[in-house]
């Protein structure tokens, strides 16, 4: 077994490198980082074969029993869902036996259609989708290429996993906006029925602040969401955000990117076989994910010794002084490792969503307290 750091278990796979949409906020494609106009559109075969190749290498080299294999993009579904699916079964035909390739395809939804999804469901592709919410005006700057809204197209998509494809309904994902009613969002999301919600903060750092930043707007918005989903008993939806932060309160293991001190563990092939650390680092600066390597020369555990990595798995001591003398360490682990960015000083600062963060905490570690307080003792004579 290899000595050398944390060992990958997600592994995002760049299968096409454009969008049909053109989503104004997207800061992949209108941020400040272009080097995506230099790569092939499409992965050429040899890059997914020797990409399924580093795959295999690494959960032998590590004895891994399960590894995230993440079809995106992109729009990953402008490549094919033949390809997606011939992908998916060589990387499953490589890994050693006993190791399981959990496999999804993270789609924006317009590109679904039942022969689409007949071929993913037959090679064990779940669908995650991508959207600003669950009903047609929170998806109003997800637009076409011609300016068209994409909320038709991308709720028949969803509603036909949902109706048809239930099995392979792996959720939703959405980024938090704090000018939408966070309860009428979340309502909203219901509806599509996912049995899964990821809520993510918007990209944004100290040199490039998250639009409508302030106070505590974003924490606000989890909060009244977090109040919605526990007073429903938890029952509706898992919501991971919510999850994680409730089994970090109390102690137990958890593993996202924007809370704990669990390494890091995922990592980015391009469409041209680069290996890259994960596109949200794209979102501070021009060339924050580059490493240098690809999947033709090097192994994935030489990114392991990169710089970037080694930094995302050091847990609290690449963190501020701030963040480690923090009593909510634990639990928020300084937040998204891109949101702490500030020009001139790098990623060791506390995260910009700092008070969000915090606010939202301290609101759920406040509500699991009331839940877990013994109930008051009967008085002499029934009363309380």
């Amino acid at each position: 077994m290899s000595t050398t750091g944390h060992p990958f278990r997600q592994f995002i796979v760049k299968v096409h490198g454009r969008c049909n949409l053109a989503c104004t906020y997207c800061y992949l494609y209108e941020g400040p980082d272009s080097t995506w106009r230099a790569r092939p559109a499409a992965a050429p075969p040899a890059v997914l074969a020797r990409t399924a190749d580093r795959i295999a290498e690494h959960a032998r080299t590590h004895g891994l029993t399960t590894v995230s294999l993440v079809l995106h993009g992109g729009e990953p579904l402008l490549a094919g869902a033949d390809t997606l699916g011939r992908f998916t079964d060589a990387v499953r035909a490589r890994v050693p036996s006993g190791c399981a390739v959990r496999a999804t395809v993270q789609t924006n939804a317009t590109l679904l259609t039942e022969d689409r999804l007949t071929i993913l469901a037959r090679h064990g592709i779940q669908i995650g989708i991508s959207l600003d919410g669950g009903r047609s005006r929170h998806n109003a700057r997800r637009v076409d290429h011609a300016d068209r809204p994409s909320w038709p197209t991308a709720v028949r998509g969803v509603r036909l996993v949902a109706d048809r494809f239930p099995e392979s309904y792996a959720g939703i994902l959405t980024v938090v906006d704090p000018t939408l009613d966070p309860v009428e969002t979340y309502d909203g999301l219901l509806e599509l029925r996912p049995p899964a919600l990821d809520l993510l903060l918007p990209h944004g750092n100290w040199s490039a602040l998250p639009p409508h930043w302030g106070d505590t707007a974003y924490g606000d918005w989890l909060c009244a969401v977090f109040d919605r989903w526990w007073s429903a008993g938890r029952r509706e939806t898992r919501v991971r955000l919510f999850e994680e932060c409730l089994a970090l309160l109390v102690g137990l293991p958890a593993a996202t990117e924007s809370l704990g001190l669990a390494p890091f563990d995922a990592l980015v092939v391009e469409t041209d076989g680069s290996i890259e650390l994960v596109d949200s680092l794209k979102s501070a600066y021009e060339g924050a994910a580059w490493t240098g390597l690809d999947v033709f020369r090097h192994t994935f555990d030489e990114a392991l010794r990169h710089p970037g990595v080694a930094a995302r798995q050091a847990g609290a001591a690449a963190l501020a002084d701030d963040c480690r003398a923090c009593p909510l360490l634990a639990v928020c682990g300084g937040g998204h490792y891109a949101h702490r960015y500030r020009a001139g000083h790098g990623f060791r600062n506390p995260s910009v969503y700092c008070a969000d963060l915090e606010r939202f905490i301290r609101h759920v570690a406040g509500r699991l307290a009331v839940e877990a307080a013994p109930a008051p003792a009967a008085r002499e004579g029934g009363t309380p």
